[in-house]
């Protein structure tokens, strides 16, 4: 589910790329609710809805005590997170994803400071994204324009044509 990088936090992701950071939040910002794919304890694929937050200088999920994908995130902390495609098949904005690692924050005071933030449903479980890619996915013309951030990488922008011609590094 995600790529062999090592997870980095939202802050080193922003720090790397600011414009590439403020396109994908942005993204994510458009609608409420996203798609979450975790793994369940067999290795099989969980995709469920989830919102996210975008608070502390980070990229956050809250989730109910027990619910599966809590429970598939506490025992493998490996995620990717899809934004909310819209309403129609355009996709004018992109399709933007965030792959890496969910981390469980129990700090009670980063609780506190969520809690009177975004005032959650309650009793709730928090993970911290941290990200081991980030990827954009648009249209230029005919072109399908890829760009992807990896920890440690530049961020790379690749085209590809609608006929059978080879990826291009942008």
């Amino acid at each position: 589910m995600t790529s062999s990088a090592t997870p980095s936090t939202w802050q080193d992701f922003r720090a790397a790329e600011p414009a590439f950071e403020d396109t994908v939040r942005t993204r994510f910002q458009q609608y409420r609710h996203h798609v979450l794919a975790t793994l369940r304890a067999d290795g099989s694929p969980r995709v469920t809805g989830l919102e996210v937050e975008f608070r502390m200088d980070a990229l956050w999920f809250g989730m109910m005590p027990n619910s599966r994908k809590a429970l598939d995130l506490r025992r493998d902390p490996r995620f990717a997170v899809q934004a909310n495609p819209g309403p129609d098949a355009e996709m004018a904005d992109g399709d933007v994803r965030v792959s890496g690692r969910a981390v469980e924050v129990t700090d009670p005071a980063v609780l506190a400071r969520f809690i009177a933030e975004v005032t959650p449903p309650e009793p709730f479980l928090l993970f911290r994204a941290d990200p081991a890619e980030v990827v954009r996915t648009g249209l230029d013309g005919d072109d399908l324009v890829i760009r992807v951030w990896r920890p440690g990488h530049s961020l790379r922008t690749l085209r590809r044509a609608a006929d059978d011609s080879p990826v291009r590094e942008a």
